[in-house]
């Protein structure tokens, strides 16, 4: 394998450590702000040394990492865990949100009998079209 270089793109790092699947997701992102190097927003194109740390936030999952290597290649995912460090605080905020996410109740679960039936949606309409509100019949008595 080739000598690590001593800085390289973040775009290239971000696709060669697996946080994105191609280096144009992982420039979309940056781009949305969603990569800051030391809690700034920056551009692609900007070179990652070794001890930067990185905020990355994927969907809902917010992760703060520490550059502890570059590669030029991307390699298999044990290769490119090599390549960073997670922070305390950070796994411990993902593990909570984790967490969370696992006591959360399901929307569906709240459903007791899921969708009405042709049958249910018939009986529904024809106790709309019977139903009569006290002011339907006041109408009726009064125009007659």
């Amino acid at each position: 394998m080739s000598e690590a270089p001593a800085n390289m793109r973040l775009d290239k790092w971000l696709w060669a450590a697996r946080f994105f699947k191609t280096r144009a997701l992982a420039v979309d992102e940056i781009n949305l702000g969603r990569v800051r190097v030391g809690g700034q927003p920056v551009k692609p194109a900007r070179d990652v040394r070794v001890g930067d740390l990185l905020n990355i936030r994927i969907g809902t999952l917010a992760r703060e990492v520490e550059v502890k290597g570059l590669s030029n290649q991307r390699g298999p995912a044990p290769q490119a865990q090599l390549l960073y460090a997670e922070t305390p605080a950070s796994v411990t905020g993902r593990e909570a949100a984790a967490e969370a996410r696992r006591l959360a109740p399901e929307p569906a679960d709240t459903i007791s009998q899921g969708r009405p039936t042709k049958q249910d949606r018939r009986r529904l309409a024809d106790w709309d079209r019977w139903s009569v509100s006290l002011d339907d019949g006041e109408d009726a008595d009064a125009s007659g």
